[in-house]
């Protein structure tokens, strides 16, 4: 079993719902920058082109092997591939979203209608 965290838009009747996974995050991890803008994550998206480039520069700058410059390719990658999920989280609050849940399960389908069936009564959650 994952661990999600389940986010809402405070004050709406529940239409906007978003699930995140908990942990390492493979489309980060392969594709960087071009997954922080699927996301909506701008300036992530920015930052993540700028250090990929600038990387690739220096190396060729400097003359540093290009297995050298891949190691350290790879290990941003990593870092950004640990890290995304985080990002994610932390845009979805300043854009008013309240943590509902963290919830366990198969899958994010399943976190969300586990999320809906723990829901009080009453609640209009989704």
């Amino acid at each position: 079993m994952r661990s999600y965290t389940i986010h809402h838009r405070a004050g709406t009747n529940g239409d906007d719902v978003v699930v995140i996974k908990e942990g390492f995050s493979w489309g980060a991890f392969v594709f960087n920058f071009l997954w922080a803008l699927w996301h909506r994550l701008w300036l992530a998206s920015l930052a993540l082109l700028v250090v990929m480039l600038a990387i690739d520069a220096a190396a060729d700058f400097l003359g540093v092997n290009p297995v050298l410059a891949a190691v350290i390719e790879l290990a941003v990658s990593l870092w950004v591939g640990f890290n995304a999920n985080d990002w994610r989280r932390r845009v979805l609050e300043r854009r008013g979203y309240a943590l509902g849940a963290v919830i366990a399960a198969p899958n994010a389908d399943a976190a969300l209608r586990r999320f809906v069936d723990l829901a009080p009564p009453g609640t209009v959650v989704v």
